[in-house]
C-alpha cells in the first residue's frame, strides 16, 4: 500500500516571517484535523529552510527543498548542495519541475545528475515530468513525459527506483486554473507506472508514488486522489494558505 503524499510547493513566495506564520498555522491544523494515513511535505525557498526546520523537526509535516546542484562543495556561485540540505534537515528535495526546465533551461541530463545526487545523499527526490500545450496537442504527451521519466531515472538501479516520489505535472495546467481531467491525469499516471514496471519491474513500480500537479485546489482533490494511480498531490498556490492547503490534505 503507497502511503499518499501532499506537497505543497511555494515556489517564491514567503518572506521568513510569513512562512513562520503559515507553517505555525499549518501544524494548529493538522494537529486538530489530520489524518494518519498520509504524508504532509512542504516545500518554502531556500531562504525560509534554516529557520522552518526546528518548528516542522518531530512534527507531521516534512520540510522539502525546490532545487540543489548535484555537487557536495564548490565554485557554483547562487546554487545549493545536497550536503547543505540535509544538514538543516531536508528530507525530500523537488528536481526537474517545468519552471526550471523552460524559465532556467535545465535539461534531461542535468536533472538526472541531480536525482542521482540527491540519493546518494539521502534525500528523496521528487521528480517532476510532464509535456507542454503544444505537445500534448501535437499527440507527443506520453512520448515526453515517459522520455523525461527515463532520462532523470537513468542513473539509478531498481531498489533506489522504489524510493523517488514521481510528480506528473502538465505544463498546461500549471497555475492556469486548468486542471487535466480526472481521467486524463489517471490515464498518464498509468502509463508512467507500465514504464517503470517495464524498466524495473512490477514490485517497484507498485513501490513508487506518483503525485498529480497543476493548479490542484480543495474543490478537485478529492476526485484526483480517487484515481487509482494517483499517490498525492503536488500542489502550488493552493499550498500558500492553510485552509486551503489543509482541505487538500485532509482529502477524502
Amino acid at each position: 500500500m503507497r502511503t499518499p503524499l501532499i506537497a505543497g510547493n511555494w515556489k517564491m513566495y514567503k518572506t521568513v516571517g510569513e512562512g513562520v506564520e503559515l507553517v505555525e498555522a499549518l501544524l494548529k491544523g493538522v494537529e486538530v484535523g489530520y489524518v494518519d494515513d498520509r504524508q504532509v511535505l512542504i516545500c518554502p525557498p531556500f531562504t525560509a529552510l534554516y529557520p522552518l526546520a526546528p518548528l516542522l523537526a518531530d512534527s507531521p509535516i516534512a520540510l522539502g527543498a525546490q532545487n540543489m546542484y548535484p555537487a557536495d562543495q564548490g565554485a557554483f556561485t547562487g546554487e545549493v548542495s545536497p550536503v547543505m540540505l540535509q544538514d538543516i534537515g531536508c528530507q525530500f528535495v523537488i528536481l526537474g519541475h517545468s519552471e526550471r526546465r523552460q524559465i532556467v533551461g535545465e535539461d534531461d541530463a542535468l536533472i538526472s545528475q541531480k536525482v542521482t545526487s540527491a540519493m546518494e545523499h539521502g534525500l528523496t527526490p521528487v521528480l517532476c515530468v510532464g509535456e507542454t500545450k503544444p505537445q500534448r496537442d501535437a499527440g507527443e504527451a506520453e512520448t515526453v513525459t515517459l522520455g523525461q521519466l527515463r532520462a532523470g531515472l537513468g542513473g539509478l538501479a531498481a531498489e533506489q527506483v522504489r524510493d523517488v516520489v514521481i510528480a506528473y505535472e502538465p505544463v498546461w495546467a500549471i497555475g492556469t486554473g486548468v486542471t487535466a481531467t480526472p481521467g486524463d491525469a489517471q490515464a498518464m499516471h498509468a502509463a508512467i507506472r507500465g514504464a517503470l514496471a517495464s524498466h524495473y519491474g512490477q514490485s517497484t513500480a507498485d513501490a513508487v508514488r506518483i503525485l498529480y500537479g497543476g493548479s490542484v485546489k480543495p474543490d478537485n482533490i478529492d476526485v484526483l486522489m480517487a484515481q487509482p494511480d494517483i499517490d498525492g498531490a503536488l500542489v502550488g498556490g493552493a499550498s500558500l494558505q492553510a485552509e486551503s492547503f489543509l482541505r487538500i490534505v485532509n482529502f477524502q
